[in-house]
């Protein structure tokens, strides 16, 4: 098998729980034996300002420790932020995961990509539907893996049952599980 790392970023807004979804990836790879970092780009922004996260996931060390410039894989998880700094240093070969109940091909058109990967699901309405709340993180996360398996489900699922004890962990492995199902590239 090719070792590889994989460079994961998240656009979210502050309060959506982009860090959050970083630290549940790489606590998933972390299980699986893997070497990772998770980090976020935020300072003293309020609840709302749009906020960056990272993760990385590979089988070796990673010596890097800088934000990713270049993703093999961009999550957005409110789609207000589609935009120039959602492409930024996105790649041919850079797969996408939205939050959105547009198309592939309208979040294309709209940050002008032709060929890219992209995979959507409308996270908001299965959180609201699911959590009673519009926390997107875990969804995208669900749509994430359908979309590659940079880690197995099943180390997700056991991660946000970690981090999330109790009826609210149940609620997002159920909201993983969903977004898993809805998520499409047509």
């Amino acid at each position: 098998m090719e070792e590889r790392l994989i460079e994961v970023r998240f656009h979210g807004r502050g309060g959506q729980g982009a860090w959050t979804a970083s630290q549940l990836l790489a606590l998933g790879g972390l299980k699986e034996g893997k070497h990772v970092q998770s980090f976020p780009t935020f300072g003293p922004e309020r609840a709302g300002a749009p906020i960056q996260a990272f993760t990385r996931i590979s089988d070796r060390p990673i010596n890097l420790h800088s934000r990713v410039y270049e993703p093999d894989i961009v999550v957005v998880l409110d789609p207000t932020l589609l935009g120039p700094g959602v492409a930024e240093g996105v790649s041919r070969g850079t797969l996408l995961v939205v939050n959105t109940g547009e198309g592939p091909q309208e979040v294309r058109k709209v940050l002008g990509l032709k060929e890219n990967e992209v995979w959507v699901v409308d996270a908001t309405e299965l959180a609201m539907r699911i959590l009673g709340r519009p926390i997107t993180n875990t969804a995208v996360l669900g749509a994430l893996l359908r979309a590659r398996e940079v880690i197995s489900l099943e180390s997700l699922l056991e991660a946000v049952r970690e981090r999330f004890p109790g009826r609210v962990g149940e609620l997002n492995v159920k909201l993983v599980q969903e977004a898993y199902r809805e998520a499409r590239n047509r």
